[in-house]
């Protein structure tokens, strides 16, 4: 174990936030650095628990306690080797997953949890920086191919496993580049994307195959992947948004949170100089409380709006651990990110009737009214009606599924009830050889969840291919309930 009592004598402490009209001048992460020896303090927390709960709230399985030991005593070559066991990319984790492990952390009954995630990111952050990260390629190749649908966490697991496993994989993505909404969903100044490349490149070293730029379905079609592939693995996300179809809709400056966060990225790449969809001194509305809308909120302040407001149909939530979501499950508590440090203007129990217009059919306002749930839905409160000025609406309200494209089609893959691809306890769908992993089959969730089903699915994959699979299994599709 750590520090026999570090849990008693050290209190939790995170990596400070730069300050906030400093860090909103620019799109770089929000975070001040952190000493190794501060870290090993944190580490140090660590209890000899018995039981580590920490591990139930990681999909994952992260041998959390090893690694936490290991920082402790300073051994960040074997802290890195426990950590990638269990997860391919841990500085993606590092910096946008929610930290279900610390919520199930024993410590976390009575007194505040140990900062599992920031010893995480650390311990691969000092792995690059010491050139401890090398490409693994395989010994041999298997001679099968397989083609990756698909570009987000999920595929690049799956990816990644499989290339290391001796077959021939090759990327496929839309986009212009690999990465998915790593890339195109996850602001600058949550993840730097050169954190991104520098993980694609050891890919690349280790022989996966990217093909960016290929809208896979139209210019390749599903015949094609099939002739030319052994196996396919669908991880093309849950990307079918969610719309708000009410009075209103059609008018301009209304766009779903996806049409926004890519322009916003590639602005703060330097890739263009001002987005098509810009909100500079204009007055924004946020429809959704969650990542995505916070995502959202700190684009449109670092892009110069002169007001922001984010609405959210639920109450606000309790500071403090509900009752009925006690330890070791996640809570839904009163969070507050780095984008509502920098500008909070949140407004919750409310819903949005109607979008308004001038005379041009500009947006010009939103008309809400406060909500309140009884007999199992949401009503508005009779009264309450009110009118948000507003240039610009991000509609940022969740997804619900993959999107209905000519692939699926193609492939003659079946949806479940939820519109999801549908598949077995191997990650197989209705189509022999086409695998489906991550939310394509899952349902829109966590990054965590992502990693672990693509790595999985690999293990499935493999096992197909050659009738053996000596790559590791973190979970099984349906024995963990869904966590989003």
């Amino acid at each position: 174990m750590a520090d026999p009592k570090g849990f008693m004598t050290t209190p939790r402490e995170v990596p400070a936030r730069r300050p906030v009209d400093v860090r909103i001048q620019d799109w770089r992460e929000v975070y001040e650095p952190q000493s190794f020896e501060h870290l090993q303090k944190q580490a140090g927390r660590c209890m000899d628990c018995g039981i580590p709960f920490c591990h139930n709230g990681c999909p994952l399985g992260n041998l959390i306690p090893e690694w936490n030991d290991l920082i402790w005593r300073g051994d960040k070559e074997e802290a890195i080797a426990r950590l990638h066991a269990t997860n391919n990319f841990p500085e993606f984790t590092g910096r946008l997953c929610p930290a279900p492990c610390e919520t199930a952390c024993v410590v976390a009954i009575n007194r505040d949890a140990v900062t599992i995630k920031q010893v995480e990111l650390r311990t691969i952050e000092e792995a690059f920086d010491a050139g401890n990260v090398k490409p693994m390629a395989p010994d041999r190749l298997t001679g099968k191919t397989v083609a990756v649908i698909g570009s987000g966490p999920a595929g690049l697991a799956a990816a990644q496993q499989l290339t290391r496993a001796g077959h021939t994989v090759a990327v496929y993505d839309r986009a212009d580049k690999i990465g998915g909404l790593l890339r195109y969903g996850i602001p600058e100044f949550k993840m730097e994307k050169h954190i991104l490349d520098r993980r694609l490149e050891q890919m690349e070293k280790e022989g996966t195959r990217f093909r960016p730029g290929v809208d896979v379905g139209i210019e390749l079609t599903g015949a094609d992947l099939r002739r030319k592939y052994d196996a396919i693995v669908l991880a093309v996300g849950a990307t079918q948004w969610r719309d708000l179809p009410i009075k209103g809709r059609e008018y301009k400056g209304i766009y779903q949170a996806m049409e926004f966060l890519p322009w916003g990225n590639k602005q703060a790449l330097g890739e263009i100089e001002t987005s098509p969809i810009n909100v500079n001194g204009k007055h924004v509305v946020i429809l959704g409380g969650g990542d995505t809308g916070a995502d959202c909120l700190g684009t449109s302040t670092r892009q110069g709006a002169a007001s922001v407001t984010q609405l959210e149909i639920m109450p606000r939530p309790t500071e403090e651990r509900p009752s009925g979501q006690p330890w070791p499950t996640y809570p839904m508590i009163y969070r507050v990110s780095s984008a509502h440090e920098e500008s909070d203007n949140r407004m919750f129990a409310v819903s949005t009737e109607e979008f308004l217009s001038d005379e041009n059919g500009n947006l010009r306002a939103i008309k809400i009214v406060e909500t309140e749930f009884k007999d199992g839905k949401f009503s508005p409160v009779p009264g309450t009606e009110k009118e948000i000025k507003c240039d610009f609406v991000f509609l940022a309200m969740g997804f619900t599924g993959p999107e209905k494209s000519p692939l699926l089609t193609q492939l003659e893959v079946e949806l479940d009830d939820r519109g999801n691809i549908k598949r077995d306890k191997n990650f197989q769908s209705t189509e022999e050889g086409i695998f489906v992993a991550g939310d394509a089959g899952r349902g829109q969730s966590l990054i965590v969840w992502a990693i672990a089903e693509g790595r999985s699915t690999a293990a499935e994959v493999d096992r197909y291919l050659t009738g053996r699979t000596q790559l590791p299994v973190p979970i099984a599709p349906t024995d963990r309930p869904l966590m989003v």
